[in-house]
């Protein structure tokens, strides 16, 4: 543990007088922006991951092996994001937590814009792939940094009646930022020519991605300086431990923690980065259509995250949790041979996987962050998210698309359902351990 004093960690805000006071809700809001910010971030590279780098950064290959490769830098973030976190943390400890989101979000939005900036591989060839891993690098660390603790602020700040509802606040930045990102390349790709489009219309969104991160930025900050961050970090609530004390304390609990929200991680690219190249790749659906699905279904997901919240305060998390990795493994089985079959197979894959993706994500980082007491909660949690990111989401869109094209679509889901399996054996270890956040 570093010896400088809280008051320091927390950085200029911190000495302002007075502080001013924010409600559950108000939290809420700048958690959302926050979590929009990152995801949106997120999806335009997964995005133009399958549409436009296997064009123009690997297009000395077929598509295929060019979207597997594009595929392989989308993995690339989630293997440098724990690096990410633990260089941020010490950055937190020295200079505050005011330093430690501006120079992350900074980070992520510099590496983003450039991104919209690279040459194409007939330009300047083989540099072209080195130039985008090296920013997608960048990302991945800027994501590890951009961990603030504020769905820990959120669930203890909320009434105990409400954790549930509370907890699953900060999970609805996923589908908003998916509709953001689909629903904008969905506008250029329809309005732009197929050369336009792929000459220069793909650029806006990560210009786009600046902006956004801006507005995250000022909202995050305003948190920071409020009465109850302060006293949280103080009391160790939000004070970040060194990596090694907290897999000292609590590594047993890091290890078990990894694979509770696994399932719903994978999950997550299977309705999100997956079906898009399958349907980019191997069917005669227009991008724009298939778009407009994924951001209609991400509505269904955006309802299954609300209901997780009032189902979590009344049947319980363990038994929700549980109930999700079960019906993410009966996705696994059954739901590939959908996007097969045609635009309303499609629409049935994407509206029931997102639907179960919500009941289940809706509730995972809330899970993760009750199996740690006060002093371990912000670096354990901040631990578990990235191994279980990497494991789960990094290499879901690579594994599945891989094996799809060896072995045929019904074998895409045998990735996800390795993980419904990790995380049903997980939740029910979990439920018989001492809950130490409270449920």
């Amino acid at each position: 543990m570093s010896s400088t004093s809280p008051s320091a960690h927390a950085g200029p805000s911190a000495s302002a007088s007075p502080l001013h006071r924010v409600s559950p809700s108000d939290i809420a809001v700048g958690v959302i922006i926050g979590r929009t910010s990152e995801f949106f971030d997120f999806f335009v590279f997964a995005i133009a991951s399958v549409i436009v780098f296997p064009q123009r950064i690997f297009s000395f290959t077929d598509p295929l092996t060019g979207t597997l490769m594009s595929f392989a830098l989308l993995a690339l973030a989630f293997v440098v994001r724990p690096l990410g976190s633990a260089l941020f943390m010490a950055i937190d400890r020295r200079h505050g937590r005011v330093s430690k989101l501006t120079a992350a979000l900074f980070l992520m939005g510099t590496a983003t814009v450039a991104m919209g900036l690279i040459p194409s591989h007939e330009d300047v060839g083989y540099w072209a792939v080195v130039i985008l891993a090296v920013l997608r690098i960048g990302q991945g660390l800027a994501l590890g940094g951009a961990w603030d603790g504020m769905p820990s602020l959120l669930a203890l700040t909320a009434p105990k009646s409400r954790r549930g509802v509370y907890a699953m606040v900060p999970q609805l930045g996923a589908p908003i930022g998916l509709i953001v990102a689909s629903l904008l390349f969905a506008y250029l790709a329809a309005n732009l020519s197929a050369e336009d489009f792929l000459g220069w219309g793909w650029r806006y969104p990560f210009f786009v991605a600046f902006s956004v991160n801006v507005v995250a930025l000022f909202a995050r900050l305003r948190i920071v300086a409020t009465d109850e961050f302060q006293e949280l970090f103080e009391s160790r609530e939000l004070q970040p431990t060194r990596l090694r004390t907290t897999l000292a304390e609590d590594g047993p609990t890091v290890l078990l923690g990894i694979f509770v929200p696994l399932a719903s991680f994978a999950m997550f690219h299977m309705v999100t980065v997956y079906p898009l190249s399958w349907i980019f790749l191997y069917t005669n659906e227009t991008l724009v259509s298939f778009l407009v699905i994924e951001a209609v279904a991400a509505l269904a997901g955006i309802a299954a995250i609300l209901l997780s919240g009032f189902l979590a305060d009344r049947i319980g998390r363990q038994r929700l949790l549980l109930i999700g990795a079960l019906l993410i493994g009966g996705f696994a089985i059954l739901a590939p041979l959908l996007l097969s079959a045609g635009k309303t197979g499609e629409l049935v894959y994407m509206i029931a996987g997102f639907f179960i993706l919500g009941l289940s994500f809706g509730q995972s980082s809330g899970a993760v962050g009750s199996l740690f007491g006060a002093r371990n909660r912000y670096t354990g949690s901040a631990i578990v998210s990235d191994l279980a990111w990497m494991f789960g989401a990094g290499f879901a869109p690579l594994t599945a698309l891989l094996l799809s094209a060896w072995l045929g679509l019904p074998a895409a889901g045998l990735y996800l359902l390795s993980g419904a399996v990790c995380s049903t054996v997980a939740v029910l270890l979990a439920g018989r351990m001492e809950f130490k956040g409270g449920a």
